[in-house]
């Protein structure tokens, strides 16, 4: 049996995301840290805008590592996490604390998980939309 490979997430489709993150965050006038992981959770791209609250750099970096993790937008698991919700005992004990903070979005080509993306600075719906934007930019 044999299987197709899929091109991974290279540090040129990371670059590519960030910028993309970056222009539609400063065409909204905001300002944000955006990290990409690949599929193995390696960091392949980070940007922090000056004016950008130190933390958002941790937040991107969270918010990228659960949609990669969950391979889920993270803005799609805020309910699962709250009592009562699918994910409300998951356990945390990964390498990395997981944030359900809209803002993390998983990146796929040909349908597999190869990566993902994190956007922190602005309000949530802001950092979803950057991010979902950066990886519509990417396809």
């Amino acid at each position: 049996m044999s299987t197709t490979a899929v091109a991974p997430l290279t540090i040129e489709d990371a670059e590519s995301l960030v910028t993309a993150a970056h222009r539609a965050a400063e065409a909204a006038g905001v300002t944000v840290s955006v990290t990409v992981l690949d599929a193995g959770g390696h960091l392949l791209a980070f940007r922090r805008d000056d004016h950008a609250v130190l933390i958002s750099g941790e937040t991107s970096t969270r918010k990228a590592y659960t949609a990669l993790q969950l391979n889920a937008p993270t803005a799609d698991l805020v309910d699962a996490v709250q009592p009562g919700g699918l994910f409300h005992t998951l356990p945390t004990a990964l390498d990395r604390p997981l944030l359900f903070i809209a803002g993390g979005v998983p990146v796929h080509r040909e349908g597999r998980l190869i990566g993902a993306i994190g956007v922190g600075g602005g309000a949530p719906d802001q950092d979803h939309g950057f991010a979902s934007a950066a990886v519509k930019a990417l396809a």
